[in-house]
């Protein structure tokens, strides 16, 4: 089973940084598993500019959804993120909601049964503003969901705060 270090926070609060200097300390060849679907330029940019952050010493693999099919064992693992690879489920589902959570539960399982130190990075997404938009509003639920699921496992809970690693759960 899975060592699960989940880093949770708002955008721009220092997840991604924080969890690559983890990585680092704990490996000298970390696993950059990027879950991204590039959608427009802009996210393309945001992506370069993750990519720039990295040296050579991570080895990248890219996977939309299907975790559990790299095998991963014993390595440090650095997961950047659960809201994008959810993103891919909920689109992917037609904005089912249930479906989409089923879906990425039973992936995440398969996922974390194999001898791995996984560093996980998600965010929170029910802190801000309330959508108007219904779609949005299930995104939401799903992320929350998806997000108690994964710390409920989690070995170490982190919640991001304008840089500032809080340990929530130990």
């Amino acid at each position: 089973m899975a060592a699960i270090t989940f880093i949770t926070g708002g955008a721009r609060s220092g997840k991604s940084s924080f969890a690559q200097q983890l990585a680092e300390s704990l490996s000298e060849r970390p696993v950059y598993l990027a879950t991204a679907r590039i959608w427009d330029e802009d996210f393309a940019q945001r992506v370069r500019r993750h990519q720039s952050d990295r040296d050579e010493r991570w080895q990248t693999l890219e996977e939309e959804k299907e975790l559990s099919k790299h095998v991963l064992g014993n390595r440090v693992v650095l997961m950047d993120c659960v809201t994008l690879w959810l993103t891919n489920f909920f689109h992917d589902c037609d904005y089912d909601l249930e479906k989409a959570l089923k879906q990425a539960k039973a992936e995440w399982q398969k996922f974390v049964d194999q001898e791995v130190t996984l560093i996980v990075v998600s965010n929170e997404l029910g802190m801000g503003v309330h959508s108007e938009n219904e779609i949005a509003r299930k995104f939401a639920d799903l992320q929350g969901w998806m997000n108690q699921f994964i710390a409920q496992q989690a070995d170490t809970v982190y919640l991001m705060v304008s840089g500032i690693p809080l340990k929530i759960k130990e």
